[in-house]
């Protein structure tokens, strides 16, 4: 099997790229490419480049694992967050119409208002705050208008790794540098390991060939509830059981009002899972257990 893979530079391309599944080639591409790990350019921005990439290559996945995830900057430049975001899932899958493929679009709880107050299940309606849940949105409206059955949506939230820039690793320096910090506590969701993500990603590909098949829609976190806070507060927590710090700087929680962004955020945007879970065949693990194994790897 054949299978394009898009932001493989990125954090969760790395975790994909550490998982592939023995009997896949793969093609690796990231956005400026690099010659020493074998990753090919392909610019998400560019729906040309897009479409070209299918139409040379003919893979029989495409796993858009690559996105402009810049939720801030998405709001002054919300032309290339559409350009990545919209664009390039559009490109894909008429590409891939044409060439029989299939597509596998990960996507955000960004594209829910929050206001639910209780999970948010795979076939809810979108409703986008920002420019960049909007951005997604659009992706994913691209996929189910022009691929149908052949495109598969994984939304997922808050995604951390041991490796690039993201909330975990943030937080661990802050905890080095910092006497104290303060963290959002009035915004609820649950972190996703990019490990346990990328098996996902891995399992739903080999379970939509089979005969069952998969939901067009699904939702992938790992297990549990937080706000950033809590997150903040087991981050320096767990660095000092794994000898990562002395000792962990106070962490203050703060309200959405005290921390103002560009960009609104969803203050509730919990994904409910399990239907996806029993689909994929995966266990759910424990938010907390998947950042002491992510903390782990950085040790």
């Amino acid at each position: 099997m054949k299978i394009l893979l898009t932001g493989a530079a990125g954090q969760l391309g790395q975790a994909l790229r550490q998982q592939v599944p023995e009997g896949i080639e793969l093609i690796a591409t990231s956005r400026n490419g690099d010659s020493a790990t074998g990753l090919l350019p392909l610019d998400l921005g560019d729906a040309a480049a897009c479409r070209a990439a299918v139409l040379e290559h003919r893979p029989d996945w495409v796993l858009n694992g690559g996105a402009y995830t810049a939720v801030d900057r998405a709001e002054s430049e919300p032309e290339l967050a559409q350009a990545v975001n919209g664009g390039a899932p559009r490109a894909f899958a008429g590409a891939l119409a044409d060439t029989g493929g299939r597509l596998l679009q990960l996507s955000t709880d960004f594209v829910f208002n929050g206001q639910r107050g209780s999970p948010y299940r795979p076939e809810q309606a979108r409703d986008p705050l920002g420019a960049y849940g909007r951005t997604k949105a659009a992706g994913e409206e691209a996929v189910e208008q022009v691929l149908g059955g052949s495109g598969v949506i994984l939304r997922t939230s808050w995604v951390m790794g041991p490796v690039g820039k993201n909330f975990a690793l943030t937080m661990l320096r802050l905890h080095c540098e910092r006497k104290q910090i303060g963290v959002v506590a009035d915004q609820v969701g649950c972190p996703t390991s990019t490990a346990t993500l990328a098996a996902a990603c891995w399992r739903a590909i080999a379970v939509m060939d089979t005969p069952s098949g998969l939901p067009a829609v699904l939702h992938w976190s790992d297990a549990g509830a937080a706000s950033w806070y809590d997150v903040a507060v087991a981050v320096g927590e767990l660095g000092v059981e794994l000898g990562l710090l002395q000792q962990p700087a106070p962490v203050n929680p703060l309200t959405t009002a005290e921390y103002p962004l560009p960009a609104q955020r969803p203050s509730y945007s919990l994904l409910e899972c399990s239907a996806s879970r029993q689909a994929l065949d995966l266990p759910a693990l424990h938010w907390r257990q998947a950042l002491r194994q992510l903390l782990e790897a950085v040790a």
